[in-house]
């Protein structure tokens, strides 16, 4: 019995002391994770968009924006952290080493940042870590071996920032690894053999700014099987392509352009075979690379799910690659700069889902095929700098949705088309450099067919170049009524007649050579004319007149008849000498003004009159303490932005600072003046002025400052979970009335751009991320970096809908519109487009580039496939729970209401990605029909029961 009672004793103080045990373990987690935290935030500099404002000892740190805690394991009640997401805000500083103390930690996401320094090497104690995202920040150093220690580790996702140094070996420990993206860092060595191990991967990413080489078949193309998408893109790879490529069978992207590697006649080609097993090929780029020789025929072997086939800038030869016909779903074709030759063959129009084809600068011949008029999805079609001959097919004219057509620098002779000026897309053509001939054709300013092209497409920029040609007759006057053109090229032809003054009137029109024809007369003074740097008419001896630059005989007086001849004598003898003395002295003096003007003005920026406040850089320098990092919150490819107080009433503004050390940078500054300096509209980001002038080490120095954001832009406020949201910056909750009273506002910025100002504005880049947030949620369109008040081409290179491809295109993956995608010239319609993704997204919650979006599935389609009757299925759920509280309080008819504005919202978003852009609304249609919705959704909210609200927006 005594023993018993001993017994029970001994096991109440063991189990007694094994409770104050787990209960000192707990707090002490607990502790340790609240000062790993504390460290962390300690370790930041600068937090322009207060993400870590919560981060205080008045809350329970489980409560700190962008954590996320579990319970500890045991089930004693304690929390650890578990997830630490804060991604986008701006934070500067370094990556404190106490996140390595935080040892239950699972997901490290700390992307799109300003973050400096080196990656800790505690964060190797992290071994329950799963993701660790540190990409799109400034980060220095080399990938720590530590995290050799992280044996959870699935996605490790570095990609954009600053590290140097040989991706490690120690990775191939990971054998649950799934993601590896190391692009656009400063990577060098050779990719190590051992990742052969990681059979787990799906996603690997070296490309752009790295100097990687590739050893001859290296291990992990062997044994990775579950890779589906390789970019290798734009480093110093050699050799060959390795044939056991043919393994990753699950392989549905390969990008390896832009390196140094091999393939010849005898050697190199058998990955072709091999890429055969890739059943799931959708996207391959071979360019700029050193292949040589005729493609083989087993390209016709691969997946017929191949979208995307670039191979230009080689070295290829042969004859047009006959197994492409095996190639029914190609939609961009890429054989330029290559030396292939003979004759393109006819079934090439049976391709008939190709939108883009750019075969330039090769060796073809013959005759054009017309079976490319088939092509009845064509957006660009490159043939320029070959040696086709013939005639330009009339059945061109069938090509409804071509943008850009290039077949200069050939040798086609006859007349153009009339066909070709019908097509209703059609924004620039090039037919420089042939031998055509004829009277110059009248269609192409035929009004009828031109006021179609401007009203449904509002086309700010069209390209006519026709020069090098034995075009004869007289210049068309109708050719004043092309709105839209911006430049006119009919050089070197054999035109004669006057210069028709109707050209004056083409307010767009910004280059213009006539030189080298038979023109005669006088020469006009309007528009154009007036500046003598953007025309050539040098070549007609018989011009005269004109403005006075142009140095030309003023044109004589013709004597009305025989009596007058004594006249008209006087007139060239004394009349046409004191006439020239007299303009010589004009343009002295307009000269000497001038010189004098621009010595008051010294280094002010003309563009901003008096009504913008003048500053200095001293006043800039000040209010940012010196462009301190620590008040940067944005870094751009020509400028950096940081915040300030400025002004005596002590506002809080936006300062770009362009850096002119960069090319392109100090047009980008005129640019964005041009466009900006007259823009006055609510829902635009206002400026406030601008600064030109030198900073102390005498260099130039050039800013704009922007009225400051302080709620931050839509991506952010999509994509903070309510865990991570900001009470004092974001919303934890984007109630409908607020989604549509931001849609709304984008919507009359857009129109104002396209419609309502002295000259069409094209924003080019519009996304979430673009649209910002003021304290009341009235969005401001803003980031006008891309804009143009008369529009540049995009880049002719193709589309690629996976975001971290570097075959890009101006603009942003996944918002930017399939004809600017595919090559052709960037119009209103893409901005109509890039809205309507924008307007899918924000009610999704879900962006274009989300992972459900694959094998060929895209939000649009997605949205297509469930609209209407499964619309309620897809919607962010913040919008079914306003669904379930109005159910709950309010009558059925509120409910319904409720989704009629969402199905009305998105059908607009359908409508404006329409994949033809003729048949997209413009943004005058959309925004008076997202008025009419707003106020209908508004009208039907009256009958709510007393006492509801919503909060609205607007």
């Amino acid at each position: 019995m005594t023993t018993t009672t001993t017994s029970v004793k001994l096991l109440l103080v063991f189990q007694v002391a094994l409770i104050c045990l787990c209960a000192s373990s707990l707090h002490g987690d607990e502790s340790t994770d609240r000062l790993s935290l504390a460290a962390f935030k300690e370790a930041i500099s600068h937090d322009p968009r207060r993400a870590l404002a919560s981060w205080n000892a008045s809350a329970h740190f489980c409560t700190w924006d962008g954590v996320l805690c579990s319970s500890s394991s045991g089930g004693s009640g304690g929390r650890v952290v578990t997830r630490l997401n804060i991604t986008g805000r701006g934070l500067a500083g370094r990556i404190s080493p106490s996140l390595g103390n935080l040892t239950r930690l699972e997901r490290l996401v700390l992307s799109g940042n300003a973050l400096a320094g080196g990656i800790p090497a505690s964060l190797g104690r992290l071994q329950r870590l799963q993701l660790l995202d540190l990409t799109n920040n400034t980060l220095r150093g080399v990938i720590p071996h530590q995290l050799a220690n992280c044996s959870g580790l699935m996605a490790l996702r570095l990609g954009g920032n600053d590290l140097v140094g040989r991706i490690p070996d120690h990775l191939a420990q990971h054998h649950r690894l799934r993601i590896l993206e190391f692009d656009r860092n400063e990577l060098a060595g050779h990719i190590p053999v051992s990742l052969a191990n990681i059979t787990t991967l799906n996603v690997f990413l070296t490309g752009t700014r790295n100097e990687l080489l590739l050893r001859e078949c290296p291990g992990f193309l062997m044994n990775a099987s579950e890779l589906h998408l390789i970019d290798m893109s734009y480093n110093n790879f050699t050799g060959v392509i390795p044939s056991s490529i043919g393994r990753l069978t699950k392989l549905s992207f390969l990008n390896l352009e832009g390196n140094q590697l091999l393939a010849h006649r005898t050697r190199g080609w058998e990955f072709m075979n091999s890429l055969a097993n890739c059943t799931m090929l959708q996207r391959i780029s071979l360019a700029t690379n050193h292949l040589e020789g005729p493609i083989p025929n087993s390209i016709g072997n691969l997946s017929n799910q191949l979208q995307l086939l670039y191979l230009g800038e080689n070295k290829l030869s042969g004859d047009f690659p006959s197994g492409i016909a095996n190639l029914p779903n190609l939609f961009a074709l890429g054989l330029n700069d290559n030396q292939f030759m003979g004759e393109l063959p006819e079934w090439l129009g049976t391709l008939k889902k190709l939108q883009a084809v750019d075969l330039s600068h090769n060796n073809f011949t013959g005759s054009i095929p017309s079976s490319l008029s088939n092509l009845s999805q064509l957006v660009s079609l490159f043939l320029n700098s070959n040696k086709f001959g013939g005639h330009l097919p009339a059945s061109f004219g069938n090509l409804r949705t071509l943008n850009s057509l290039r077949i200069s620098d050939n040798f086609l002779h006859g007349m153009i088309p009339r066909e070709i000026f019908g097509i209703p897309a059609i924004t620039k053509i090039e037919l420089s450099s042939n031998n055509l001939s004829g009277l110059f054709p009248p269609e192409v300013g035929g009004a009828k067919q031109l006021e179609i092209l401007q009203i449904l497409l509002v086309i700010v920029k069209a390209c006519t170049m026709l020069d090098h040609n034995n075009f004869s007759g007289t210049i068309p006057t109708s050719l004043g009524k092309i709105s839209s053109l911006q430049v006119l090229n009919l050089s070197r032809n054999n035109l004669a007649g006057p210069i028709p003054a109707s050209l004056g009137n083409l307010q767009l029109l910004e280059q213009l050579d006539l030189s080298f024809n038979h023109l005669k007369g006088e020469v006009p003074t309007k528009g154009i004319f007036r500046n003598v740097t953007a025309m050539r008419i040098d070549g007609n001896p018989e011009l005269c007149g004109g403005v006075l630059e142009l140095h030309l005989l003023a044109c004589p007086i013709m004597a009305i008849n025989s009596s007058k001849k004594h006249e008209h004598s006087i007139v060239k003898k004394v009349v046409i000498p004191i006439a020239s003395i007299v303009s010589l002295a004009i343009v002295i003096f307009v000269m000497v003004f001038f010189k004098g003007k621009q010595k008051e003005n010294g280094l002010s920026l003309p563009s901003f009159d008096s009504k913008f406040p003048k500053v200095s850089y001293h006043d800039l320098a000040r209010a940012t303490e010196g462009f301190s990092g620590s008040n940067l919150i944005g870094k751009g490819r020509y400028s950096s932005v940081y915040q300030a107080i400025l002004f005596p009433d002590r506002t809080m503004v936006a300062v770009k600072v362009f850096s002119l050390e960069t090319r392109g940078a100090q047009k980008s500054f005129i640019a964005e003046c041009n466009v900006l300096r007259n823009l006055r509209h609510r829902n635009l980001v206002p400026i406030l002025t601008a600064c030109s002038s030198i900073d102390p080490k005498g260099n130039d120095f050039k800013a704009l400052v922007y009225k400051f954001m302080p709620r931050g832009d839509l991506h952010a406020l999509l994509y903070l979970t309510r865990s991570d949201a900001n009470p004092a910056s974001t919303p934890s909750h984007v109630t409908l009335a607020q989604r549509l009273g931001i849609m709304v506002d984008v919507a009359d910025a857009l129109e104002y751009l396209h419609h309502e100002n002295q000259g069409t504005i094209i924003h080019c880049d519009l996304k979430p991320s673009n649209i910002l947030l003021d304290d009341d949620m009235t969005a401001h369109v803003g980031d006008f970096g891309l804009s143009r008040l008369k529009v540049d081409s995009l880049a002719s290179s193709f589309v690629d809908s996976i975001s971290t491809s570097s075959i890009a295109i101006k603009g942003t993956i996944g918002y930017v519109s399939p004809e600017c995608a595919a090559g052709g010239e960037v119009s209103t319609a893409g901005d109509v487009y890039s809205f309507g993704i924008v307007l899918l997204e924000i009610f999704l919650r879900k962006k274009p580039t989300d992972d459900l979006f694959e094998d060929g599935l895209n939000i649009v389609r997605y949205v297509e496939m469930n609209f209407p009757d499964r619309i309620s299925h897809i919607v962010d759920p913040d919008l079914q729970e306003d669904e379930c509280d109005v159910s709950q309080r309010t009558s059925l008819a509120m409910k319904e209401n409720s989704l009629e504005c969402i199905l009305s919202m998105l059908n607009i978003g359908l409508r404006c990605t329409n994949p033809c852009p003729n048949e997209r609304m413009d943004m005058q249609e959309v925004a008076a029909r997202l008025h009419g919705i707003r106020g209908a959704y508004q009208r039907g909210n009256m009958y709510r029961t007393p006492g509801t609200t919503e909060g609205q927006s607007n």
